[in-house]
């Protein structure tokens, strides 16, 4: 099997020079030079002639007129803006932090029903998943833990309340109706409270007009549905998708023989209506229902094994609020609620659930922004979350935390500066104080040096506090996080790069000590650097590549951070042919080794993917495409004992109207 560089807990950045990893890289990462250099040698053609496309629109001021809103529509393209950075809608590039978006036409061209898939072509961001698709799956940003990633769907917050950690799982998360998805890298509690320390991931639902479909099915008896349509006047807006997949899967079990399937159907929505000039009323909902099958442990020897245990998942999540905008004020205010509800059932046992598990939370907030002068504003908001858990063995348990925040800023178009704080009240462990700094600096004509500082923390949750081993003492863990990076664009867009360099350190974090419960024992640290790039090197093809280098060090144990890998690449080539616009695509996916356990004792080899791709208009309403993923037939596990899939090839049709 092909690996990646060897984990040597002595010298974490060590490679084995006889693995494929090496033989990629070459000595001394002569690999990643090459593909900069590939990159940069393409930029001269790139800045001169081509213009930008037609229909590419810009703020219609130098600030930015659209800057504040929280719902859009927004004249400018998808990934010129952010909401990660402090909670309302403002130009990318005034932010300092390290923040990526994925757009719908990302998501389409990498086709499938996972958004994972794309997620994964980011830098610092690496996955673990227990089986195939619809798994459990912890998405790692920057090595922090992924419970410690803030997950919001149309600005809902999606936080699992009633599972251990408080993380959301992104096995339940398809695609369907997703028209853009960012993620901020970095702790930014300051901006948004409770969980944010790893970064900030939302996504948004598409609110194209018109009509779209598209059907697929490949591997394994899998079938993907989807449907979205969207309709718009100049004074609402109404966007509505569904999707249904079904899959019989692969064992979770990675030696098993039975297979474990998979099934979802979920709709969602949202919508605007305009009460007056400058005030709106917004509307956002979600409800998906999964089922998976899973492998266990079985008596008599209790070790991991082929079982027919299977869990039922329903999430509901809606907001409903208010946008106001104008004479340089903005205000949103809304209030949102997040229901998950699993139930765990063992048909050896019978048919009734042997465990189920309720959580809710409730979120109430409430965002400004003031111009104070034409180049200083003023950023401020205060939220209210209230949740709640039960399970079949635990009574309802309930919890409150009452935050409030501001940010100073300073944009002269060349020079941005942000900086804030932010003060929580939670009713068990009191007052939690976060602050934060960044800043942006044009060098020269498309060259940019950006900075952020920024702490977070997260609540203990319900289940650490009052569930099996809960310990109502906890307090919260905390972060501070700091990077640099530098940004290079051309006048026309067509060539990117950037580098980055990134450290966080965190304290108090909980670990659960057999058989006494949890307690706030850990402290870690994770730091690295990523580089990316993009390249439009003719009109027709495309080039982007993503690397990052993480060193994670458990600062009580002085071993690594389990599944974290300490080197990743993910790099693409797209080309639209002059025949009929076929478009052809490559993926590939190299992924270093890491540790499954905290021990470092159980390891876990990396591991090379290459998935192609095509797609090919037929008429104007109707497109074909199709991929294989893992063309090689890599074997490779994300979670040791768990399976993966192997070669697996899947084709369907889209339609639009």
């Amino acid at each position: 099997m092909l690996r990646a560089a060897t984990c040597d807990p002595k010298n974490k950045g060590s490679a084995s020079t006889s693995s494929a990893w090496s033989v990629f890289w070459g000595k001394s990462g002569s690999g990643l030079v090459a593909l900069a250099a590939s990159l940069v040698v393409a930029s001269p053609a790139l800045a001169q002639g081509e213009k930008p496309q037609a229909g590419e629109a810009t703020f219609k001021d130098e600030r930015g007129e659209f800057a504040g809103q929280t719902y859009g529509p927004f004249p400018l393209p998808d990934d010129a803006i952010t909401v990660t950075a402090t909670g309302l809608w403002s130009k990318r590039e005034d932010a300092g932090q390290s923040i990526s978006v994925i757009t719908a036409a990302d998501i389409a061209n990498i086709q499938g029903a996972d958004p994972v898939r794309v997620i994964e072509r980011l830098p610092g961001v690496s996955l673990a998943r227990s089986g195939g698709l619809g798994s459990q799956t912890a998405l790692f940003v920057r090595g922090a833990n992924s419970e410690q990633l803030l997950v919001m769907i149309d600005g809902i917050r999606v936080t699992d309340q009633a599972s251990p950690s408080g993380g959301f799982d992104l096995g339940t998360l398809l695609n369907g109706g997703i028209g853009r998805i960012e993620l901020l890298r970095g702790s930014n509690s300051l901006a948004w409270g409770s969980e944010a320390i790893g970064g900030v991931l939302a996504v948004t639902s598409d609110e194209r007009d018109g009509m779209r479909a598209a059907i697929e099915y490949g591997a394994h008896d899998t079938l993907d549905a989807q449907v979205q349509g969207g309709l718009s006047g100049d004074s609402y807006g109404l966007a509505l998708n569904g999707g249904y997949t079904r899959s019989d899967g692969i064992s979770a079990y990675a030696p098993g023989a039975e297979a474990d399937a998979y099934r979802q159907w979920r709709v969602g929505g949202r919508g605007h209506f305009d009460l007056s000039d400058g005030l709106k009323v917004v509307a956002a909902g979600r409800y998906a229902d999964s089922k998976i099958d899973f492998d266990g442990f079985p008596p008599p020897f209790y070790a991991f094994a082929d079982t027919p245990e299977y869990q039922t998942t329903k999430q509901g999540s809606g907001r409903v609020g208010l946008e106001y905008a104008g004479n340089g004020f903005q205000l949103s205010s809304g209030v949102a609620m997040s229901d998950t509800r699993r139930a765990y059932y063992d048909p050896t046992y019978g048919p009734a659930a042997n465990f189920d598990t309720v959580g809710r939370g409730v979120h109430a907030d409430l965002k400004g922004r003031a111009d104070l002068t034409d180049s200083v504003t003023l950023d401020f908001g205060g939220d209210a979350d209230w949740s709640r858990f039960s399970t079949m063995f635990d009574p309802q348990q309930t919890a409150r935390i009452l935050g409030a925040h501001a940010l100073l800023g300073y944009h002269s178009g060349r020079l941005n500066l942000t900086a804030g704080g932010r003060i929580d009240d939670h009713d068990r462990f009191g007052s939690q104080w976060t602050f934060g700094a960044n800043g942006s600096f044009e060098l020269a004509d498309g060259l940019r040096l950006r900075a952020s500082w920024g702490q977070g923390f997260k609540a203990p949750t319900l289940s650490q506090l009052y569930g099996f081993g809960g310990n109502t003492a906890l307090k919260p863990e905390q972060s501070e996080a700091y990077d640099a990076g530098l940004d290079y664009t051309t006048a026309n867009g067509a060539f990117k790069l950037g580098a980055t360099v990134f450290r966080r350190d965190s304290t108090n974090l909980i670990d659960y000590v057999w058989p006494a419960g949890y307690f706030n024992i850990g402290r870690a640290r994770a730091q690295g650097f990523e580089l990316e790039g993009q390249a439009k090197v003719t009109e027709r093809f495309t080039m982007r590549a993503a690397f990052t280098y993480l060193d994670t060090t458990n600062r009580v144990t002085n071993r690594q951070l389990a599944r974290r890998p300490s080197q990743a690449l993910s790099a693409s080539f797209d080309w639209r042919t002059p025949l009929n616009d076929l478009a052809l695509g490559a993926d590939f996916r190299l992924v270093g080794d890491r540790f499954d356990n905290a021990s470092n004792s159980v390891p876990l080899d990396g591991y090379a993917l290459v998935t192609l791709r095509a797609s090919m208009p037929v008429g104007e309403h109707f497109e074909l495409f199709g991929r294989v993923e893992n063309v090689t037939d890599e074997t490779y596990q994300t979670v040791a004992g768990y399976g993966s899939y192997g070669r697996s090839a899947y084709g369907g049709v889209r339609l639009k109207w």
